[in-house]
């Protein structure tokens, strides 16, 4: 009798804020403006000084300030700021941020020569639209890394099901994965093919089929279902709702728009009638390829000189260790399947590939999975260059020749190639990189099934933005030696 699986005992705490507390501490940032823009203006006298005959006190200014605050929460409800949305960037408030404030200021100002108050300065307006765009700014940034920061505590956490384990369900998977900031917590997945609704992606387990989804729901603690089948199943897509309501959970269903990715579909408005557009071009183009290896040769360029001295150093240590080879050349697989020879300083025994398939079988290893824990072939400087991936300075070479990118999916073994499934096969699209998503995540912890869903999500969200991301975060986890073995 097979064993019911249970993804891990929730640890997750929720935190709610109330309703109305964004707006009112939008309200009170505005006045907060006011002050500390009549302090520049008139006590500061930053740019222009005032006369004593001119000095105005601050409370002709309030009525300002309250219709200041008014257009503000009324701009920024009409465009979504305070509607949760988890996928919006910071940037992306910024911008709604700033237009809410240059809006206010042209109506302010309007008011004025409409009116001409006795009491009023347009350089005043002008610090006070400058300090509420750092102010409202600041306070979403600081928002954001509390949340992140209770999100690594467990708190502020959805425990999520997928159902579906299709090309959708993997997609909605490795971005759950990829971002784990976003506050979902995949525990599992559900399907209605017996084949695949027990195999396990990685750390996201298989819990079985749909017919006993409620004691799935249940038994995992779920808050929140995704429903990632397909239109053509709409009949069992309300089934599900229906049995995600009953259960008292969220339920989400994702848009099946021909498989796609959802970056490839921009949406027009037809009065009213949403028209889905198919974009052909892909992510990574022609000319993104040639952004990506120009950033790659001057990235390279500008390290050189720091580069040279190291090689030296870390090539005279395995000299002297051992006497043997200071490079290790391994055939790699590459962009569209083609393979290579990728470099790499020596940190195991000359031998070592004839001993991978034993190690490999007596350690239960996944076979496609590049290291191995423990690895007895690994020479005393090999942990060192390993433990600090210095190893992998080499491949700097490889990237000069075409043959693999700064970022980008590590590059696998011929063997490991033989083991993939058709959808692993993804993550040979672009040009191997020497480090990634997965490095970054947790490098060789992270299983091999999850480690192709970070690559595929990277491919398919590919942009300069995340690349100088993954960078930024890779020296930071190869010195605190994060997931290294």
């Amino acid at each position: 009798m097979s064993q019911t699986k249970l993804s891990p005992a929730p640890q997750t705490k929720h935190f709610y804020m109330p309703r109305g507390f964004y707006p009112l501490l939008d309200i009170a940032l505005v006045f907060v403006s006011y002050a500390l823009a009549y302090y520049a203006r008139y006590e500061l006298q930053l740019i222009r000084p005032v006369f004593e005959v001119n000095r105005a006190p601050f409370l002709p200014y309030l009525p300002y300030a309250v219709v200041f605050a008014l257009l503000l929460i009324l701009h920024y409800r009409g465009s979504g700021l305070y509607k949760s949305n988890r996928g919006r960037s910071w940037l992306e408030e910024v911008y709604t941020i700033t237009n809410g404030v240059a809006n206010a200021t042209v109506v302010v100002l309007g008011i004025y020569f409409l009116f001409q108050p006795l009491v009023f300065s347009r350089l005043l307006l002008m610090y006070v639209a400058i300090i509420a765009v750092v102010l409202l700014s600041l306070v979403r940034a600081v928002r954001r890394i509390a949340q992140a920061y209770l999100r690594s505590k467990g708190i502020g956490i959805q425990r999520t099901l997928v159902i579906g384990a299709g090309d959708v369900g993997r997609a909605v998977i490795r971005t759950m994965i990829a971002r784990k900031e976003l506050g979902y917590y995949p525990v599992g997945y559900v399907d209605e093919d017996p084949e695949r609704a027990n195999v396990d992606l990685g750390r996201v387990l298989g819990l079985g089929g749909l017919k006993n989804l409620a004691k799935t729901i249940r038994n995992n603690y779920v808050d929140l279902v995704i429903i990632t089948l397909p239109w053509s199943q709409h009949d069992l897509i309300l089934d599900l709702v229906q049995t995600c309501r009953r259960a008292r959970v969220e339920v989400r269903v994702v848009p099946d728009v021909f498989q796609l990715n959802m970056r490839q579909v921009h949406i027009e408005n037809l009065d009213g009638i949403p028209l889905l557009g198919v974009n052909g071009d892909a992510l990574l183009n022609v000319r993104n390829r040639l952004v990506k290896r120009v950033i790659d040769i001057t990235l390279i360029m500008l390290a050189a000189p720091v580069l040279l001295i190291l090689w030296g150093l870390i090539a005279l240590a395995i000299w002297l260790e051992d006497g043997g080879p200071i490079f290790y050349a391994q055939r790699r697989v590459g962009l569209n399947g083609k393979a290579f020879n990728m470099i790499k300083f020596r940190s195991m025994i000359p031998n070592a590939h004839d001993l991978r398939a034993q190690l490999v079988k007596e350690s239960g290893e996944d076979p496609r999975h590049p290291k191995i824990k423990n690895d007895p072939r690994i020479t005393r400087v090999g942990r060192i260059l390993r433990a600090t991936s210095m190893d992998e300075l080499p491949n700097l070479i490889n990237v000069l020749r075409g043959q693999m990118s700064l970022v980008g999916p590590r590059p696998p073994t011929p063997d490991e190639v033989e083991l993939y499934e058709p959808w692993h096969m993804q993550r040979l699209q672009i040009l191997p990189g020497m480090t990634g998503l997965w490095q970054v995540n947790g490098r060789s912890e992270v299983p091999f099934d999850e480690m192709c869903l970070l690559d595929i999500y990277y491919i398919e969200n590919w942009s300069v933005q995340l690349d100088a991301q993954i960078l930024m975060m890779t020296l930071p986890r190869v010195l605190l030696r994060h997931g290294a073995y």
